[in-house]
């Protein structure tokens, strides 16, 4: 039929993921039958026969220590046909349990029903299939048993794998039953049976030829024989829905990852199905039902679809379309309209921020689909969010001549805001929304006030469009514009909502043309969209020209002319040797490629710096000792830390190892860096380039030029060296940045020095430095020998010769003008790979975290310990007047302590002036306190003198928990913004699939450039290749040693002298490292928003 899918989605976003549902196993009984018929893996199927309904079915089933069989996967599907062959059950019905799941789960389609009735599963054999019916009728069960002992089904397993084994023996290809439904369908089961079973299943291939398969032996169906086989039509949607759960949890998902079309293939096999019932049925409505949805199908006139409901609004999921006059004009030209509308409990295009259920409408005249687009009413769609959680209430007490303000913070600016202000008493209330602060300053400048419209009783909605595309923090005022009353308070609620749909041209999802409505609540959005459907002369001489008909005849010449052949044989050698050790450094080299969490950072510590450790490329300038640093700022100085990987070896030689340190408090401008070390390991001295520093709040750096040993046996012998960081003048100077760029040059830029040592952290791996050396040298030698065979001049003086040998002037300009025609080439394919963005691979926060933070036994000396480190911490600041206190020794200590934290509190309660101190300051003791709170909670109170100095330190925590968390909230509020300085771009990167395009390329032109270079030198003779390749070693010799080194000094001098600073390495991995440190606060205080 050809038709093409087209669909909207639409979705409600709240904090959450989407799963498969998981296969279901029956719960271990009490009882176990005392003897069992039938057993397969170690569960007993018991068929109970008499007539119960439904939940005496169950009840029954619970009473003898079993539950109603829950799952349906092929191999019990199989297991119960091979039943019904020993066993004549084929004229009984059995009641299965609800929500039966599986990879085998057979659909109910139920024609004509009432969506407000509860209906139960059954399961009917020869053939086997399940049905949907009222739970008061009355039928037999399938009760299941786990067994505790296998002893007394060894002959029934071992039936079973016969079973299975012939199966395997008797699989047939689907390709040639498609013409016969029942054949069809047979081969598909044996064919999911090998998937389930296989490792490496599904591919590609048997995914697609399968769904291929099954869509045209759907298609060749009639809809009387639909409509007449409804346990065929059940094992079509059964097999549909197995394939696609299959593709989903195959084992290689994250290597090779579906198809984003591989929904949309699948759906048009229910499509299908569902337009079949729907020509047989007439205008009857009905609904089919699978594992992952349901498929409501109506077929009428279009004058009767205005203002129809589609869907169930029982479930909550619906779709109401719009009056008859805004879709005249699109759908009065048809004379029958058939509607599909369709809920997924699975996402089909899985996101990060999709969560809830997901549904599609489509229109059909039964040939194609029918478009709606640009309506002038819109479609409202009602979708229900099961697993939202509840909204946070706040409540405010309103004083006289006062106003309450709300902080919120958008990261996504198309998110539509509903507020919840219900007083306490009859008033009336003014919200204003402003950006920036809660007078509407914004970066220096003033913004745009909204005053906020109700749509309900004390509820209101704040709009993208009011959000005005700007993502931050947000507030809005709550005044009142009436009487004030005595007691008045103020219960505020707040969520969010955003309305999407899937487009199939960008395969993405949108917001264009759907919007949030008003009737919208925290289990239920709705969303209003006005469409279904989607809404870019050379200056060289000529090369010589060659027969490329004589290719053959020039190819049988080898024998009298090898030497072209022998020296690309001698230079492919060369290649697959470097090609194994560079394969073999770069996995070396892969290993060390991490950003490093610092461990003893301590867990509340928010303020973050990069620390960038250059070793120098000396002889033995890596070192085996341990490592420690200390950062001294004005405003304050770091704990010593230790620069320790357990992952990976650091500070080796020409290494740059990167450090995420964290800090209680911003240091201010960081003077001075204090490096030392152990003097252990085998080779402990230590030559130290530099090292710089990066504030990764405000993005300013420091640089400390070091360039010294730290070694007792080099140097000045010193172990413990303290660095100050260079001026302005230092870091531009014309030695430095010279000295770096010539350096980086060589190790980068030179693409065959480069080999050896390429930079640590380059995308540009040894394989494709060599990879590219190779194909650079083919295109060399291509170009060169298109340009050899010149006609002599006789007048060419010559410049240098060896013995009989002689190198002429017009020699050297063939190998001059070859090396110039080579560089287009070089910066082509070395571009793509240098340019290629870096696959990072997304580490595990929580197990990470959660394994540096395992729950230690909270004793009375660790909660002392950890209030005097929280303390000698913040009193490493001058600004937070707090000197060190002595070790706290036993509970008594534990009282004046927390009186200093009080003070400290008062102090910055004090401060009328913000800044990121206070606030970083305030964040840091109110995580160390929550922390401290928790631990409290879990000790016994027989570690105190008393209770009642156990419920005092309660009691003084939990207060002081509440003023820092104020503290906090003020700071925070009114804390200007840090100046961050503008990050350099760096660059424009490839998408890592681009890697292909290069490995393309370069394959491609190494094949031509052989190709090319054998035929030209076989037309040649030998003498005269002889005479080629001395041509060739000196196009060669100016590359390596005088073209490729001139290019890296004269970059080098430009750099230096137009006083670049010298750029700090970006990495990918930093994003990461933060979300670590972060989900480790999180994981100390108990706080999710800390």
């Amino acid at each position: 039929m050809g038709m093409l899918l087209q669909i909207a989605v639409f979705f409600w976003i709240s904090v959450g993921f989407l799963s498969f549902p998981e296969k279901s196993e029956a719960c271990s009984g009490n009882n176990s039958p005392a003897l069992c018929e039938f057993v397969f893996k170690n569960v007993c199927y018991e068929f109970v026969g008499g007539s119960k309904t439904w939940s005496q079915a169950e009840s029954s089933c619970e009473k003898q220590g079993g539950e109603l069989l829950k799952a349906m996967t092929i191999p019990i599907k199989i297991f119960l046909k091979n039943i019904n062959g020993e066993r004549n059950t084929s004229n009984f019905t059995w009641w299965l349990g609800k929500g039966v799941q599986g990879l085998y789960q057979g659909p109910a389609i139920t024609e004509n029903v009432d969506i407000s009735k509860d209906n139960c599963t059954y399961m009917k054999l020869n053939p086997l299939h399940l049905i949907t019916s009222d739970c008061n009728q009355r039928r037999g069960f399938l009760c299941t048993h786990n067994l505790r002992s296998s002893s007394n089904t060894k002959k029934t397993m071992a039936s079973s794998h016969a079973a299975r084994s012939r199966l395997k023996r008797d699989s047939t290809d689907m390709g040639s039953s498609v013409r016969n439904i029942v054949d069809l369908l047979q081969a598909a089961d044996k064919e999911l049976l090998r998937m389930e079973t296989t490792e490496g299943e599904p591919t590609a291939e048997s995914r697609d030829n399968f769904i291929r398969y099954l869509l045209e032996g759907t298609k060749a169906l009639t809809p009387q024989f639909a409509i007449q086989n409804s346990d065929i039509i059940s094992h079509i949607i059964s097999c549909s829905t197995a394939i696609n759960i299959l593709s989903v949890r195959k084992c290689d998902i994250q290597t090779n990852p579906n198809p984003t079309d591989l929904f949309e293939d699948i759906f048009e096999i229910f499509r299908t199905i569902s337009l079949l019932l729907g020509r047989a049925n007439g205008t009857q409505q009905f609904i089919i039902r699978y594992p992952s949805g349901t498929i409501y199908q109506n077929s009428s006139k279009p004058a009767e679809i205005s203002n129809v409901v589609l869907g169930s609004e029982k479930d909550g999921t619906f779709i109401r379309l719009p009056s008859y006059s805004a879709i005249q004009s699109q759908l009065g030209g048809y004379s029958a309209i058939i509607s599909q509308m369709s809920t997924f409990l699975v996402n089909p295009h899985p996101s990060d921020n999709v969560s809830g259920i997901v549904c599609s409408l489509i229109l059909s005249d039964g040939v194609s689909d029918i478009k709606l687009a640009n309506l002038t009413e819109m479609i409202e769609i009602y979708l229900p969010q099961p697993n939202a959680s509840t909204p946070l209430n706040t409540t405010v007490v309103l004083e006289k001549d006062t106003k309450a303000i709300t902080i919120f913070e958008v990261s996504d600016p198309n998110v539509t805001i509903f507020f919840s202000v219900m007083p306490s008493a009859n008033v009336s209330l003014v919200l204003v929304l402003s950006k920036g602060s809660p007078n509407g300053s914004y970066s220096g400048r003033r913004t745009t006030n909204t005053t906020l419209t109700q749509i309900g009783d004390y509820r209101y909605m704040i709009t993208p469009e009011m959000l005005q595309q700007t993502p931050g923090v947000w507030y809005v005022n709550i005044t009142l514009n009436s009487t004030w009353k005595p007691g008045l308070t103020l219960i505020i609620t707040s969520f969010m909502s955003k309305c999407l749909y899937w487009n199939t041209d960008r395969d993405t999802w949108s917001t264009d043309g759907c919007k949030v409505g008003e009737k919208s609540t925290p289990e239920q959005t709705q969303c209003l969209c006005n469409h279904l459907t989607l809404f870019g002369s050379s200056f060289f001489v000529m090369p010589n020209k060659v027969d490329l008909s004589r290719t053959a005849e020039l190819f049988a010449t080898v024998s009298q002319n090898y030497v072209v052949l022998a020296l690309l044989c001698a230079f492919f050698g060369l290649y697959l040797v470097t090609l194994l050790w560079a394969c073999y450094a770069d996995r070396r080299s892969h290993s060390k490629r991490k950003v490093t969490l610092l461990e003893d950072n301590h867990p509340g510590a928010g303020y973050n710096y990069l620390i960038s450790v250059h070793t120098g490329h000396r002889k033995n300038s890596g070192t085996t000792a341990n490592v420690t640093v200390k950062l001294t700022g004005t405003e304050g100085e770091s704990n010593t830390h230790n620069l320790t990987d357990p992952d990976k070896p650091v500070f080796e030689r020409g290494a740059v190892d990167i450090f995420l340190l964290a800090t209680p408090f911003p240091l201010g401008e960081v003077r001075n860096i204090r490096l030392q070390h152990d003097n252990s390991g085998g080779h402990p001295s230590w030559y130290i380039n530099k090292v710089t520093v990066q504030d990764l709040q405000t993005r300013h750096v420091w640089h400390f030029l070091c360039d010294c040993w730290l070694s007792a046996d080099h140097g000045d012998g010193m172990t413990k060296k303290t660095f100050n960081a260079a001026k302005n003048n230092e870091i531009a100077s014309f030695r430095n940045i010279f000295h770096t760029r010539t350096s980086t040059g060589f190790r980068d830029e030179h693409i065959w020095v480069s080999v050896v040592d390429p930079p640590s952290r380059s995308p540009f791996t040894r394989a494709q430095r060599v990879s590219c050396c190779m194909s650079l040298l083919l295109c060399t030698m291509a170009i060169n020998i298109a340009f050899w065979n010149l006609p002599t001049d006789p007048a060419s003086p010559v410049v240098f010769g060896i013995g009989s040998l002689q190198i002429t002037w017009q020699e050297l300009m063939v190998g001059i003008e070859s090396g110039l025609l080579m560089f287009p080439i070089n910066i082509l394919i070395i571009t793509i790979f240098r340019s290629i963005k870096p696959r990072i691979t997304s580490r595990s926060l929580k197990g990470d975290s959660e394994e540096n933070l395992k729950p230690r036994a909270v004793t009375t000396p660790a909660i002392l310990k950890d209030t005097e480190e929280v303390i000698s911490l913040v009193s490493r600041s001058a600004r937070n007047k707090m000197s060190e206190i002595p070790r706290l020794e036993s509970t008594a200590d534990l009282f004046p302590a927390l009186d200093r934290v009080h003070e400290f509190i008062q102090l910055m309660q004090g401060e009328s002036e913000s800044d990121p101190h206070w606030v970083h300051c305030s964040k840091f003791l109110l995580a160390g306190l929550c922390h401290l709170m928790m631990c409290l909670e879990k000790l016994d109170e027989k570690n105190f003198p008393s209770t009642q100095e156990y419920k005092q330190a309660l009691n003084t925590i939990n207060l002081l928990v509440r003023k820092a968390e104020m503290v906090f909230t003020s700071h925070s509020a009114y804390c200007p913004p840090p100046v961050r300085k503008k990050k350099k771009s760096g660059g424009c990167w490839l998408p890592w699939w681009c890697v292909f395009l290069g490995w393309f390329l370069l394959l491609s032109i190494s094949i031509v450039s052989t190709y090319f270079t054998l035929l030209y030198g076989f037309e040649y003779g030998k003498e005269k290749s002889i005479k080629w390749v001395m041509s060739l070693g000196l196009s060669l010799f100016q590359s390596i040693f005088i073209l490729q080194p001139l290019k890296v000094i004269c970059l080098a001098v430009f750099f230096a002298l137009l006083l670049k600073p010298v750029a700090v390495e970006e990495s990918e991995e930093i994003e990461q490292v933060l979300l670590a440190q972060q989900h480790k606060c999180s994981l100390y205080s108990g706080r999710h928003t800390l």
